[in-house]
């Protein structure tokens, strides 16, 4: 194997994927699977069928609730002594306007895309060795300000910063955390806004590139920060987003 081959090579890396039903979790499932890495899957639902014939093994897991994640831990723990890497694409996406959101779905918003982030993570820390790695799945939307997205916003610019400090207090360990914030993209949880006319041109006029990101414009940074390519970055929100963050 070159060199330039190595630095991105992720055979064998003991990745647990959180989220892995949903539409990025199953574009990041198949792409560990297909590079090397031995993966364990979790979600709240099923995994899809496609993967029927992976050697994968899956537990249904509730990021927000503490028992869940140790229930986790300990089956993680029990199948690969110990984990190279946590990758968490788990989440939701309510858009309504402020005043229409109610409490419960604004809070529940930063249950899973926050409080649940910090839980998967301080847990899974303790079987993360020397250089382990975080990756989390962030959005534009902790950077820009798009109307109706009050509870989302809030709960992906918190993460970010969550981010930044979890990679602080774990560099001496060389353990780094960082987030990829894709722009829009079309999955399960946004197909039924862009099934919306006016939704769907709004949004890609937004993107100066033209289009919505894809599974595989996501891949290759997540590969990067895997891998010994990415040993030196962390604290670090990556936008994978067409220059949407430039206007």
């Amino acid at each position: 194997m070159k060199k330039s081959e190595q630095l991105f090579d992720l055979t064998g890396r003991r990745v647990l994927l959180v989220g892995a039903s949903g539409g990025i979790g199953a574009c990041f499932l198949a792409f560990l699977a297909a590079s090397g890495a031995r993966v364990f899957a979790a979600d709240r639902a099923p995994l899809s069928s496609q993967f029927s014939g992976y050697d994968v093994p899956f537990l249904e897991v509730d990021i927000t609730d503490e028992a869940s994640v140790l229930s986790l831990r300990d089956a993680v723990r029990d199948w690969g002594q110990g984990l190279d890497a946590l990758v968490n694409a788990a989440g939701v996406l309510p858009i309504a306007p402020a005043e229409d959101l109610g409490l419960a779905q604004f809070r529940s918003s930063l249950d899973i895309n926050l409080s649940g982030a910090f839980l998967v993570s301080v847990k899974m820390r303790q079987l993360l060795g020397q250089g382990g790695r975080m990756v989390h799945l962030s959005s534009v939307s902790s950077m820009v300000a798009n109307p109706e997205y009050a509870a989302y916003a809030s709960a992906k610019a918190g993460l970010s910063q969550l981010v930044r400090v979890l990679a602080r207090e774990w560099a001496p360990d060389r353990v780094t955390v960082n987030a990829l914030a894709p722009a829009m993209m079309e999955t399960d949880l946004t197909r039924h806004y862009l099934g919306s006319s006016g939704f769907r041109d709004q949004a890609l006029g937004q993107i100066p590139m033209g289009r919505f990101v894809t599974g595989d414009d996501l891949t290759g940074p997540l590969a990067m920060l895997l891998s010994e390519a990415g040993r030196f970055i962390t604290g670090q929100t990556l936008m994978i987003d067409g220059g949407r963050t430039l206007i």
